[in-house]
């Protein structure tokens, strides 16, 4: 069995020289890619800074005037609301005073169209009856002046009878 243990041991001391090699291999390798990162992530630092330096001199000369254009707008916003309430003041008394114009309108024309109803009716029984009345003597008188002229009964001629209607 001794024979064994030494083929043991020699395949072990194998494949941990084999696994040295492989984590050296590894170590190499990632010492480079590092040192690749390295080198890519200072070359974007060195781009980027003088962008972020503009872009910081930027924000910071804009700062008054963003602050600025805030404040302006701000007031802008409450002009237009203090304006907006006016205008619905104005409009609002103007609806209403235009309601109660509306209002009495209508009551002046209910009246008005009551007296001239009342006034229809008044003259229709005051003068149209009695003109009425006065028409229809006449017919009498006249008939009977026909009457008695020609000796008999009226003729009823077609003139007589539209006059008759139309009156």
């Amino acid at each position: 069995m001794s024979g064994w243990l030494e083929l043991f041991i020699a395949v072990a001391t194998v494949a941990i020289v084999i696994q040295m090699a492989i984590l050296l291999a590894m170590f190499l390798q990632l010492r480079t890619a590092i040192g690749t990162f390295t080198r890519i992530a200072l070359q974007l630092q060195a781009k980027m800074d003088p962008i972020l330096t503009r872009t910081n001199r930027i924000l910071e000369d804009s700062e008054e005037r963003i602050a600025s254009i805030m404040g302006d707008g701000a007031e802008i916003a409450r002009l237009a609301r203090g304006q907006a309430q006016k205008v619905d003041r104005v409009f609002t008394d103007m609806v209403e005073r235009l309601r109660i114009q509306v209002v009495r309108a209508d009551h002046i024309l209910t009246g008005a169209l009551e007296v001239i109803e009342e006034t229809g009716t008044t003259f229709r029984s005051k003068v149209w009856k009695p003109v009425h009345q006065a028409s229809a003597v006449l017919k009498g008188i006249k008939a009977g002046l026909e009457f008695i002229r020609s000796g008999r009964r009226p003729e009823s001629d077609s003139a007589t009878q539209d006059e008759e209607l139309f009156i």
